[in-house]
């Protein structure tokens, strides 16, 4: 959503394509513009992660529109908030999503504390949109689902969303590179970095190896409790993952963990039920706009049973996936979907991504929880 006066907009570019056509489009429209490249590699290039390339794109951007720009180190808070979150995550046998905390906690969080909060609006590349619906302002799905990332942007918070401005929600990727290549800028060849958010160097498994080292034990069918194979260590897997197992006779699939024996247990074929499930339970809901089991909309409904129709998505795909979900009152309020259809790879530390029944609006996301029986197999655990 944006007004058609000119505005202070404090724009979050990263040396790639999306914030470079960003930065053209609203220095068109004639806003006052003030570029930000937030650090957080180690200076040395020790992780992988050098941005000098990154901030000799951003600078020469900054020159072509005579545009002030600064690089803002966020390091610490990086490491100390995200990093930590997914090492942690991941020891435990569970799946992060370091992208989420990413925005939620850097880049709309200690930025906007730092510097963004001097701004009338702040502005990235990210594809997603910000829509008004009776007088309050959602997350919105971007015209291109296949570039859409509002999955990555479903735990910021309302005041977050109030302050953000996502120009290229209404442009589809290759009209994106169309623009950049017509507006002649720096970066409208370079390729889209991929990786664990600003960590785009990375190879995920050698950052994990790094921090939590490596520890063999079993790979096992689960329908025949034979050893197959070996790995060297849980933590490399997620439920649901296919490649990169390492074994013959596949596919094989990833479908459970034994964090206490280190165990990895897989299923094999393509239609294993093992692999599948219809059912996720979800534990710290973070809803965005409202909790529509407290403030129902006039445009949503509950049936009989206190479910209310829904999409989601549990991984970074364009598809949608109708289901309900349902909330649990209780000592901890917990929240359930279930799906119309059998999910693949339901990962526990994962996000479930909640939308309205028509896929317009991101309404928020929760964290999948173990199932109920391996929840509290766990808890028993830790008191003997």
């Amino acid at each position: 959503m944006m007004e058609n006066k000119k505005q202070r907009i404090a724009v979050l570019v990263s040396g790639g394509v999306d914030s470079a056509v960003v930065v053209d489009k609203l220095y068109r429209e004639g806003h006052d513009l003030h570029l930000f490249y937030i650090r957080i590699g180690m200076d040395d290039g020790s992780d992988g992660c050098t941005a000098e390339e990154d901030i000799e794109i951003c600078t020469l951007l900054a020159q072509k529109y005579g545009l002030p720009f600064e690089v803002i180190p966020l390091h610490d808070e990086y490491w100390a908030h995200v990093m930590d979150y997914t090492l942690k995550t991941v020891s435990k046998g569970l799946t992060p999503h370091p992208d989420m905390m990413c925005n939620k906690i850097i880049k709309f969080g200690y930025f906007e504390e730092r510097r963004g909060h001097e701004f009338d609006r702040t502005a990235t590349g990210h594809y997603a949109s910000v829509k008004e619906r009776d007088g309050k302002l959602y997350l919105a799905t971007a015209i291109d689902p296949v570039k859409d990332q509002t999955d990555f942007l479903a735990q910021i918070s309302y005041d977050q969303l109030a302050h953000l401005m996502f120009p290229l929600g209404e442009m589809p990727k290759s009209e994106v590179r169309q623009y950049a290549e017509r507006a002649n800028l720096p970066n409208a060849r370079r390729k889209d970095s991929q990786g664990i958010c600003f960590l785009g160097k990375i190879n995920y498994a050698d950052f994990i190896r790094r921090h939590l080292g490596e520890h063999k034990g079993a790979v096992v069918e689960i329908e025949t409790g034979k050893k197959i194979g070996e790995h060297k260590g849980y933590w490399f897997y997620t439920i649901g993952q296919r490649k990169g197992l390492g074994l013959s006779g596949g596919p094989w699939f990833v479908v459970r963990k034994n964090v206490r024996d280190n165990v990895v247990y897989v299923s094999n074929g393509y239609n294993t039920p093992k692999q599948y499930g219809r059912h996720i339970g979800i534990e710290e809901m973070h809803w965005i706009t409202l909790n529509p089991f407290e403030e129902l909309p006039s445009w949503m409904q509950r049936d009989e049973e206190g479910g209310i129709d829904i999409t989601f998505k549990t991984r970074h795909t364009p598809e949608f996936t109708r289901g309900k979900i349902y909330c649990h009152d209780g000592e901890n309020r917990t929240y359930s979907i279930e799906s119309e259809n059998d999910i693949q790879g339901i990962a526990p530390g994962q996000f479930a991504i909640v939308y309205t029944d028509d896929s317009k609006l991101c309404l928020g996301s929760g964290m999948i929880s173990l199932p109920e029986g391996r929840r509290h197999k766990k808890e028993r655990e830790k008191t003997e």
